[in-house]
């Protein structure tokens, strides 16, 4: 990867000197130890390009030039999972600010700390129509975490230095700065302003949990049989990995984690149950169909884990932890609220286990668990002449077991989720947004904050199309970025939706026709393309993919119709999945489990003597 040679922060004191508003902005991001900023300029935007050109020079910064502004967004959010820093984009006024709408809404989804940064019209001319002018400061509002419009440069160190803060601190999230044209232009008297050194009024987000409520939680995590971690997101984000694991090995609790929260614990672990919800294992939906304590680690009760929000885990009591005190209880009311950032309440709840636990006490629940995994597990597909998808990608996992993983959204995204067992902070993709078009530009950003780390995009067919343009990009910088498509030919996921639910009616989710040849798109960017059209060439193509020293394209052509099991319904409890195979080792019957209310029935029964539920 071609990069600038980049100086060490800017650590002087702060002297007073003549500035205009735009030499402010770029001092101020490199002050912040910003060392890299993607970006697409445009007339509004001129006067923070000109003094970005005088930053490379210096060897302060690099710009990457993506060539759509919403890869510079998505890119950005990339950058910031894979490092955990703030992300930063640039574009100019109207279509280049309306351009990064998308990827600020996935930041703001899947909490993302990132600062975009957009030109704007002259400030006499705001709200006149002026050309390329648009509202961005209005119609960002409810997909950012704060916003500012820079009516005076003397503003603008103030300005950035809050929105790092705010960026970073509590629930992270994007922030945007609209920086008119003229503010640019205008020379003050500028004196820097040290990263973390303003207070804002009003915002001190919690970051230690109540001791009382963390005592609460110990007595249930004590007394309880059928515990289980429910990981989310806000594990990766605090950096909570090892706190996490020590809490599940002292009381031998059994582990599971969203789409967000994979790496936050290792799926190779015992312990582990792998991933929740709509296309989760089935022994992670048992498990919190049954368990009677679940402990909500930094995760929201999204829908795609509890499609039924009233049947989910409902034989539990609940912990929630997490540091954004309106999600705790929005979707769930918890037994034992705690507010505070994950690692920090975690670190204070392990200080206070002053005895060992009972190695016996989760033993039973355990063994039940290990029969579900034994019973249902994760399998391959393979056939004589054509590709699993699962195959594929279970096979690019086992030859970059330790690459950072970037994925688009549809069928491959599950997939991946199901079959990679990822690091933390190596598994980034659009979880609550679900952007297509996310997966290569997201990827180019983590490669850039990463440097010689291995990187892989896993994409489809369909979402590859999207920001196909940001090949131009890699091929630029020769960001080493490998894209593996997973090509069946179709919107996947649209596909099986419209097979199960809408009587294979399929409008409008073949891809086919128009589809390029990927192989020779790559080679007109400059980029090596690969393809792959049967099982006898797989392997050998990812051995080339991973030793070529570039960006690589792979192309490869799997079944058609292959469809992403398991799967709960929509509206199904988490126990009433589709698509199971039959359990895998046949054990004698003596009783029939309702997995609706969670009672033992006689064999002979053919509805729950409880709850009347079909058995």
């Amino acid at each position: 990867m071609t990069s600038t040679s980049v100086k060490p922060s800017i650590k002087a004191k702060p002297v007073i000197q003549r500035a205009t508003g735009a030499f402010a902005l770029i001092d101020s991001l490199v002050r912040h130890g910003v060392r890299h900023v993607f970006g697409y300029p445009g007339g509004a935007i001129l006067p923070v390009y000109d003094e970005l050109y005088k930053a490379e020079e210096r060897g302060d910064i690099q710009h990457i030039l993506v060539r759509h502004e919403q890869a510079a967004s998505h890119a950005a959010d990339g950058y910031a999972r894979a490092t955990g820093q703030v992300g930063v984009c640039i574009a100019t006024s109207g279509p280049g600010a309306t351009n990064l709408v998308t990827g600020i809404a996935t930041a703001q989804m899947d909490s993302v700390p990132m600062v975009a940064i957009t030109g704007q019209v002259t400030r006499k001319a705001i709200g006149s129509d002026a050309f390329q002018e648009t509202d961005i400061f209005g119609i960002t509002l409810p997909i950012v975490k704060h916003s500012y419009v820079v009516r005076d440069p003397r503003q603008m160190a103030n300005i950035v230095a809050e929105a790092f803060y705010i960026a970073q601190s509590g629930r992270p999230g994007p922030v945007l700065i609209d920086v008119p044209k003229d503010v640019g232009l205008e020379e003050f008297d500028y004196a820097p302003v040290a990263p973390r050194s303003i207070a804002i009024p009003g915002y001190k987000p919690t970051t230690r949990g109540n001791p009382r409520q963390i005592v609460n939680a110990i007595a249930l995590l004590r007394s309880a049989q059928k515990p289980l971690l429910y990981v989310g997101g806000g594990a990766v984000i605090s950096g909570a990995h090892a706190e996490i694991a020590q809490l599940a090995e002292h009381f031998q609790i059994p582990v599971t984690t969203t789409l967000m929260g994979k790496g936050a614990f290792d799926e190779r672990h015992p312990l582990s149950v792998g991933m929740l919800g709509m296309h989760g294992t089935a022994y992670a939906n048992f498990a919190v169909s049954e368990c009677d304590l679940l402990l909500a680690i930094g995760a929201r009760f999204d829908d795609r884990v509890a499609s039924n929000l009233e049947q989910f885990a409902q034989h539990a009591k609940v912990v929630h932890v997490d540091i954004d005190p309106a999600e705790v209880g929005k979707c769930r009311v918890p037994d034992v609220p705690i507010v505070g950032d994950v690692r920090n309440v975690l670190t204070e709840l392990l200080a206070r286990l002053d005895k060992p636990a009972n190695p016996d006490q989760t033993g039973a629940w355990r063994a039940r668990i290990d029969e579900w995994k034994t019973d249902y597990p994760l399998k391959v597909p393979t056939y004589s002449d054509q590709l699993a998808p699962q195959q594929v990608i279970a096979q690019v996992g086992r030859y970059a077991p330790d690459a950072y993983y970037t994925t688009d959204v549809g069928q491959h995204q599950m997939w991946a989720a199901q079959f990679l067992q990822n690091g933390p902070r190596k598994w980034i993709s659009s979880a609550g947004l679900g952007t297509m078009g996310y997966g290569m530009p997201a990827a180019l950003g983590v490669q850039i904050g990463v440097g010689d780390e291995q990187v892989i995009c896993i994409s489809g067919d369909a979402s590859f199309q999207m920001n196909l343009q940001e090949l131009a990009t890699l091929a630029q910088y020769n960001i080493k970025v490998k894209t593996v498509i997973i090509n069946n030919g179709w919107q996947g996921m649209v596909r099986q939706w419209q097979q199960g639910f809408y009587g294979e009616r399929y409008a409008s989710s073949n891809m086919e026709v128009g589809m390029p040849d990927f192989e020779k798109l790559a080679a007109a960017f400059g980029v090596k393309g690969i393809v792959v059209q049967s099982p006898d060439q797989l392997d050998q193509a990812i051995v080339d993919m991973l030793a070529h020293d570039g960006p690589v394209l792979l192309d490869v052509w799997v079944r058609r119709d292959e469809n992403c099991y398991p799967m709960v319904p929509p509206g199904k409890n988490n126990s009433q999945m589709i698509g199971l195979a039959e359990p895998a080792t046949k054990r004698p019957v003596e009783f029939v489990h309702c997995h609706s209310c969670g009672s033992d029935n006689k064999v002979s029964h053919r509805f729950c003597s409880e709850c009347g539920t079909k058995l």
